[in-house]
């Protein structure tokens, strides 16, 4: 009952795509967050999991995913896999014949969202224990990048491995306050922004991040 008013008030108040729904529908959310919370895996709030992260609100996940403009067969790189919901979104959304590159820094998260899409049958999937904010410049360029946690600016080396014309969203500002930015990069490396709203996110570890 959860899942279909949040669907219903996404209809009501969002532009999202029906294929971003239908992505909504088909990953289990109850699968991604810990056991003693799957009674409120739908509630339209963030929840603890490990190392005192959370998974974020269903919204802000379908804010960012539609922000991103997912297509069959794109390659996405994602700082931060938390959990592994928001990577088994994309994962659906770009189909088999995309991939979704994504990195961790926490070994106990790592596990657990291996685990988690595991069991989701979700395969289309790279999982590295890394600082997500250098990139894999092997596997570049990147049609799409996602940043799930606060960082105080893009990363130069993550734009740096974004095809022109792809698109990279995060939330971006400081520990108390970010705003959620979508950039896209044009041919001469440019980036032209769109801005999504003010958000609060854990923050980011590395370089650009706040811990370190």
């Amino acid at each position: 009952m959860q899942k279909e008013l949040l669907i219903q008030y996404w209809r009501e108040n969002y532009n999202f795509k029906e294929k971003e729904i239908e992505a909504f529908k088909v990953v289990k959310r109850e699968n991604f967050v810990l056991k003693e919370l799957e009674y409120a895996a739908y509630e339209d709030t963030p929840l603890p999991i490990l190392r005192e992260k959370t998974i974020s609100q269903p919204t802000t996940v379908m804010i960012m995913t539609s922000a991103l403009e997912l297509k069959e067969g794109d390659k996405v790189f994602e700082v931060g896999t938390g959990s592994g919901y928001q990577t088994a979104l994309l994962a659906e959304l770009v189909g088999k014949n995309g991939k979704v590159i994504s990195t961790e820094v926490i070994p106990e998260l790592i596990e657990f969202s291996r685990k988690n899409l595991k069991r989701s049958e979700i395969n289309n999937i790279e999982i590295h224990e890394m600082d997500g904010s250098k990139g894999i410049e092997k596997e570049a360029p990147y049609d799409k990048i996602i940043i799930t946690a606060a960082c105080k600016d893009f990363p130069h080396s993550l734009i740096e491995q974004l095809r022109p014309h792809g698109v990279i969203v995060a939330p971006v500002g400081n520990e108390e306050n970010q705003m959620m930015v979508k950039a896209v990069k044009k041919e001469n490396n440019d980036l032209e922004y769109e801005f999504l709203g003010p958000f609060l996110f854990s923050p980011l570890y590395g370089d650009y991040g706040f811990e370190i």
